[in-house]
């Protein structure tokens, strides 16, 4: 005889699949976003910091006036790379967002059509329980 009280097993596999598969490869993604996007930063850190370290060793070794000009002319062209490393640094972030964005949506339509499939699945299931219960019940 079956206790009709005890706990039923319960199917990890489909909550598995239905919500913590699909968390886990959000969260896979925003952890990988968030790498890619602090490495950048950290690259573009270090670079800012070594061109003004340069800069600063450079404008120490000024004695005269031969060479301050010297010093002052050469700014124009480490404005003109920070400029271009800016704007290479700003076109980077944006393609990690587009690529972050893309990749999220992917997976979002992923989960929202395996949802579709088994709420699909339930339904033809339970359709086909009800309709073998049917002629039993009479």
């Amino acid at each position: 005889m079956t206790n009709a009280f005890a706990p039923k097993q319960f199917d990890t596999a489909q909550l598995d699949s239905m919500f913590f598969a699909p968390a886990r490869a959000f969260a896979t993604l925003s952890v990988d976003f968030t790498e890619k996007l602090v490495n950048a930063q950290l690259d573009a850190a270090k670079a800012y910091t070594d061109t003004n370290l340069s800069q600063l060793r450079s404008l120490m070794e000024v004695k005269d006036a031969e060479g301050l000009k010297s010093y002052m002319e050469g700014q124009q062209k480490v404005a003109n790379e920070l400029t271009e490393r800016l704007k290479g640094d700003a076109e980077k972030v944006v393609a990690l967002q587009q690529e972050f964005a893309e990749e999220s949506q992917k997976l979002t339509e992923s989960n929202v059509k395996q949802a579709q499939e088994s709420a699909k699945e339930a339904t033809e299931t339970a359709t086909k329980a009800v309709k073998e219960a049917a002629p039993k019940a009479k």
